[in-house]
């Protein structure tokens, strides 16, 4: 189950997931369905979606349809289908994928107050 949940956490996977959860799609329509991402990222991703055992490929000549094996998420499938069919899920998934897109975001720095240097101190006048 820990295997599945790792693979379920990225939010790309999960929207691979639900665009193949109703029947077989080709990766091409998938890679059609999710724009700001290129169509290596989708087959690494469907890759490893297939490797866990959640989709079934077939193959058709050149083309390779996706399907997912809902049996195999266990109680992840309930989960899986009530957030998509939540209103907010939409939203969710474009904020998830923002994020995904722009990577970790740095801490702001914060400035420290730093002591003022004192004056260098004078020497005499020449002589």
């Amino acid at each position: 189950m820990a295997a599945v949940l790792t693979v379920l956490s990225s939010p790309r996977r999960r929207e691979i997931l639900r665009l193949c959860w109703l029947g077989a799609v080709p990766a091409g329509a998938i890679h059609r369905s999710l724009a700001d991402v290129t169509f290596g990222a989708v087959s690494q991703h469907l890759k490893v979606l297939r490797e866990s055992g959640l989709v079934d490929v077939e193959v058709l000549g050149r083309e390779r349809l996706y399907r997912a094996r809902r049996a195999a998420l266990g109680p992840f499938r309930r989960w899986l289908e009530s957030t998509w069919d939540d209103a907010l899920y939409e939203l969710k998934l474009a904020a998830e994928l923002e994020a995904a897109r722009r990577g970790p975001q740095q801490q702001p720095h914060r400035r420290t107050k730093r002591p003022c240097p004192s004056s260098p101190t004078r020497s005499s006048a020449p002589s």
